[in-house]
């Protein structure tokens, strides 16, 4: 239930809004701690896996930390775990802006930017 909830507000989100950070996705979804943000991240997770099963782009990339603006490291992990990205921690970053724009990109009802 939480991972469609996310999936709906990260693809109904206007572009201007995005990226998310992970504390503002938990206060879209209404969660209380505790455990907030390891609530999103699972939810995140969950939506990664099914957006790899599907040959989607990761919706999970239009949610970020506010300390550096990029995903958790978990993300990275499972993206490369998922076949997605490079195991060069050096390519990352460049991965994940590609990742971004695509799944930016692609959203069911993607806007121009508004």
């Amino acid at each position: 239930m939480l991972t469609s909830q996310a999936r709906h507000l990260l693809e109904a989100t206007p572009a201007s809004a995005l990226p998310l950070t992970y504390q503002k996705l938990a206060e879209a979804l209404g969660l209380t701690p505790p455990r907030t943000i390891q609530r999103v991240a699972q939810a995140l997770e969950a939506l990664m896996r099914e957006d790899a099963e599907r040959g989607r782009p990761f919706v999970a990339a239009l949610v970020v930390s506010r300390r550096d603006g990029l995903p958790a490291q978990g993300f990275f992990e499972l993206a490369v775990a998922l076949g997605r990205f490079p195991a060069d921690p050096g390519r990352h970053v460049e991965a994940y802006r590609e990742e971004f724009r695509r799944a930016l990109a692609e959203r069911p009802c993607a806007d121009p930017g508004s």
